[in-house]
């Protein structure tokens, strides 16, 4: 081994300290939108089943609707809906990353601090809808 290449080994670390570890909002933007997929993929099978329920009778419809009283089923669909709009959103992003545009750090990072915003916006808009 060379004398350069030792040196390298030695100036790494032994471990990461995960907690000082500071992610780019351009990171957390994209690992939001990997997690916001993976809670609308659970969301599906939550509204198939409140479809399901709904169409089964006039009574199951009226079940149904008294759900939505519940503070807890309010939250989820809250939570569901949350989670559809960051999607969308940043997905919108994403897109218009692919066509070349918003690439550099930048405009890339204003981009993610706008859709947060926008996203928050959303949330507080589909809360009051919700409540």
């Amino acid at each position: 081994m060379e004398q350069s290449e030792q040196n390298v080994k030695k100036q790494r670390p032994v471990h990461l300290d995960l907690q000082t570890i500071r992610f780019p909002a351009t990171a957390i933007a994209s690992i939001l939108h990997r997690v916001s997929g993976v809670i609308m993929l659970f969301a599906v099978g939550i509204l198939i089943w409140l479809l399901n329920e709904s169409l089964a009778s006039p009574e199951s419809f009226a079940g149904v609707q008294s759900l939505f009283d519940n503070l807890f089923v309010k939250f989820v669909i809250w939570g569901i809906l949350t989670a559809l709009g960051y999607h969308l959103i940043v997905g919108i992003r994403h897109l218009i990353m692919d066509t070349g545009r918003w690439e550099e750090l930048p405009a890339g990072i204003a981009s993610a601090k706008a859709a947060f915003a926008l996203s928050i916006a959303f949330s507080i808009i589909v809360g009051m809808w919700v409540w």
